[in-house]
């Protein structure tokens, strides 16, 4: 996402065009979550106002749609896949396909899987996230999906929603996401040289900033053996994040003094009536 209600006049100028608010967005962060695709697959001349908004080294993690991974289970998804390969090609190696599967999704569904990365261009980047209990909780269904995932060069993504559970919620952001999000063991292992984190906070900015510090650590680990993470911080509001994004990559530049600055983002210049 690069847009967000609380966001216009904050981050982003206000009455911004659609068409600009990736390039906002693009000054305070350089990567994103596509969510969007998992609902609907955009039309290539939209993915492509995306790849003009944004630099060569911006990063996409685009969801592979839900018809794919949800209803369909990758049985006969041909021309699914092929409408939506075709729809991100404006990004080029700068999208990851991002495969994020339902809680149902468990060991014995891994060759399935694997057929179906084993299918996807080569020369995309790809990572998957997986809610089952088992790959979590048993050394063996764990095993079972490393090897699978490392065997076609894709990511296993973490979902980091420990923090967030660790106390019952506060505001009414907090209780609706309650009932949403998968309450899974935290995993800070790397398959490849690009993992990628999702981390849920709380809406208490501090508390937030407290739950992530294990993940600076990870990080600045994985940039001292010449990996390339990308790392994404959620709260249930999500109002502070792009502002959270950056103290992130401030906390872990503190470890790693020679990690680049995030782009300085363009001034907000508040709305007037003229």
């Amino acid at each position: 996402m690069w847009t967000h209600k609380a966001w216009p006049g904050r981050f982003l100028p206000p009455s911004l065009p659609a068409k600009e608010r990736l390039r906002a967005y693009a000054g305070w962060c350089n990567a994103v979550e596509g969510n969007t695709t998992f609902y609907a697959t955009p039309a290539r001349a939209t993915v492509a106002t995306w790849a003009q908004q944004t630099g060569p080294d911006f990063r996409f993690v685009v969801k592979v749609p839900k018809t794919v991974t949800h209803e369909r289970r990758f049985v006969a998804v041909e021309t699914e896949m092929r409408t939506f390969l075709d729809a991100i090609e404006p990004l080029g190696d700068r999208a990851v396909l991002w495969t994020q599967l339902p809680g149902s999704f468990g060991p014995s569904d891994v060759d399935a899987l694997t057929r179906f990365l084993r299918r996807l261009p080569a020369d995309r980047r790809r990572a998957v996230e997986v809610r089952h209990p088992a790959f979590f909780t048993d050394a063996e269904s764990a095993s079972l999906l490393e090897g699978a995932l490392t065997g076609v060069g894709t990511e296993w993504v973490p979902f980091d929603t420990t923090v967030f559970f660790r106390s019952p919620p506060v505001t009414e952001m907090e209780r609706e996401t309650w009932t949403r999000k998968p309450r899974l063991p935290r995993r800070t292992r790397a398959l490849t040289a690009h993992p990628i984190i999702r981390y849920l906070g709380r809406d208490a900015a501090d508390r937030t900033i407290e739950g992530w510090q294990p993940w600076t650590e990870v990080v600045a680990g994985w940039l001292a053996e010449g990996r390339s993470p990308t790392v994404f911080v959620h709260t249930p509001a999500n109002d502070e994040a792009p502002e959270l994004a950056r103290r992130f990559h401030e906390d872990v530049r503190a470890l790693v003094p020679d990690l680049e600055p995030l782009p300085e983002p363009e001034p907000v210049e508040p709305a007037t009536l003229f």
